[in-house]
């Protein structure tokens, strides 16, 4: 079971229902991975919209082991999701938007104008 209120979203594979959560660790990982120094930076990165399927996997692996999951990104890209690939990208989007989203208190904070 999933908790929004503390930024879990779910990932559906094979039927099962998996957590995701973007801990600090989970952003600190992903920050190297997309080679960028700042909340503010990777949460641009990914407002951009061009996600590659290698972004999809990380994004999702980090949100796995986030919630507590012992996985690789190399055992992500072999998951089967439910509803494919579009399953994986709603899935990784939602997680971004969970973390990332409109609510102000889960923006990452911004530099001084």
């Amino acid at each position: 079971m999933v908790n929004r209120h503390r930024g879990e979203t779910a990932l559906l594979v094979s039927g099962e229902t998996l957590p995701m959560r973007l801990t600090l660790g989970a952003l600190a990982e992903l920050e190297q991975a997309f080679a960028v120094d700042s909340l503010p930076a990777l949460g641009e990165r990914f407002v951009e919209g061009r996600l590659s399927a290698r972004d999809i996997i990380r994004i999702i692996a980090a949100g796995l082991r986030g919630a507590g999951r012992v996985i690789r990104d190399e055992d992500v890209a072999e998951l089967s999701f439910d509803g494919g690939l579009s399953g994986a990208i709603k899935a990784a989007i939602a997680l971004l938007e969970a973390t990332f989203g409109e609510d102000d208190a889960a923006r990452p904070p911004q530099p001084p104008a």
